[in-house]
């Protein structure tokens, strides 16, 4: 029975789809009720994504929330004229079916979670239609200091100069913003001074234990992308590769072309893998990391895929790898979603961020690692040395750097974010 403490999710993407923007959506699917809340996901059917699925996903949200899909114009049809944002190919089903619902059931909050961006908008008439309270979620910011550096004229700067339009208007109809980090919500202010921080709150995507538990139930795909050769001392990154992050690659490669000066024996042992390094559906072949490898003649060393592998999968080569590569941006704001599952996993790390973002903080505190930090890119350039020495560490003497302090997780939890998001639409009742 839906009742007033209903929160109705629109997430366009949700599982199956294996893109990182589902994860907000499906923790608080799965956790929103143990703190008093029922979830209603509204999201896009799956057969107009343009990604491969990935059905372990749908595993792993619980068989008691229910989801309402909703179609799209199919990708094939809109790239015609230059649309493939899911957000836009959707808007008019997602809006009817939103507006039904709020309609014909007591509803006591909407999230939008982004990205896409775009329904976001939404927010304006949710507002003065219904006088339901609206929170607006930004995983990544829709408004960013890379897209006002691109040329104005490219889609790139096109994207941003809508974003600078676009964004203020969606602010204006929601009650409460969240975001992944304090650095993101302080810029948001700095653009729009009538927004009220005492109605915004940085909560993390954080990582769900229960994953854990029910992936090393499911057997490993046979078909799987990756497969490690034990033989070798594989150290893995998995994700995309941000062009931000661009400098952080070299800087880690610097590193390791010294330790295969200093370790020959130990470096001819090191694989570093990086997989589901594009930003691309669906790409198997733009290599962004092998020719920064090359260019500091590591080339041999270093194993990318492109390529997005499903989040078991994922989950199996972090796993099962002898540790981990946590490389961020070199943008403050910068929070890595998979920082959770990776501190979840147990295995030791070499991590790399700007000095100011909260994945730092929680990895320093969380330990069982090789933690590093630059503010400028002088910083960051001249952290080669220390990073070699991390890399050797990892690579040699893991067991020098302790265990992780899984404790320091424990806010940082599927629950505890749900429950945070719990006492917000609670507040926005009065």
């Amino acid at each position: 029975m839906t009742s007033a403490r209903t929160v109705l999710i629109v997430s366009p993407y949700f599982p199956p789809s294996n893109l990182a923007c589902v994860h907000r959506a499906r923790h608080l699917a799965n956790h929103l009720s143990s703190a008093g809340w029922t979830p209603l996901v509204v999201c896009v059917d799956e057969r107009f994504y343009e990604q491969e699925p990935d059905p372990t996903l749908s595993r792993l949200v619980s068989p008691t929330v229910e989801i309402i899909k909703v179609p799209a114009l199919p990708s094939s049809l809109s790239r015609r004229v230059g649309l493939g944002d899911l957000g836009l190919r959707a808007w008019l089903p997602l809006s009817r079916r939103i507006a039904d619902l709020l309609q014909g059931r007591p509803i006591g909050a909407v999230l939008i979670t982004g990205s896409p961006f775009y329904p976001m908008l939404m927010s304006r008439w949710i507002r003065s239609r219904f006088n339901v309270p609206v929170v607006l979620d930004f995983q990544d910011p829709w408004v960013s200091r890379w897209g006002g550096q691109q040329w104005p004229f490219s889609k790139a700067g096109l994207s941003h100069r809508l974003a600078l339009y676009l964004e203020p208007r969606a602010l204006r109809g929601a009650r409460f913003i969240t975001s992944v980090s304090q650095r993101q919500n302080e810029e948001m202010v700095s653009r729009y001074s009538w927004l009220d921080p005492s109605h915004m709150a940085a909560l993390p995507i954080g990582g769900d234990f229960d994953d854990i538990k029910i992936l090393r139930s499911i057997p490993s795909a046979p078909d799987a992308v990756v497969h490690l050769d034990r033989t070798m001392i594989n150290l893995s990154y998995v994700g995309t590769a941000p062009p931000r992050a661009a400098p952080l690659f070299r800087v880690l490669f610097k590193a390791l072309a010294q330790v295969k000066a200093e370790y020959p024996a130990l470096a001819s042992r090191i694989r570093l893998h990086f997989v589901g390094t594009s930003n691309q559906a669906n790409d198997c072949r733009t290599l962004s990391l092998a020719p920064l490898a090359a260019d500091e003649g590591v080339s041999q060393m270093v194993v990318e895929i492109p390529q997005r592998v499903p989040y078991g999968e994922a989950m199996g080569i972090m796993a099962g790898s002898h540790g981990l590569l946590l490389i961020g941006s070199d943008e403050p704001h910068y929070t890595a979603s998979k920082i959770y599952p990776a501190l979840m996993s147990g295995r030791p790390f070499v991590s790399l961020f700007h000095r100011q973002s909260s994945a730092h903080a929680l990895l320093k505190a969380a330990g069982g690692g090789a933690c590093f930090a630059f503010s400028d890119p002088a910083g960051l350039f001249s952290l080669a040395g220390e990073l070699a020495a991390g890399l050797v560490r990892v690579a040699g003497e893991p067991a020098s750097l302790g265990r992780t302090d899984l404790g320091c997780l424990d806010t940082y939890s599927a629950a505890a974010i749900a429950r945070r998001y719990a006492d917000i639409f609670e507040r926005l009742q009065c």
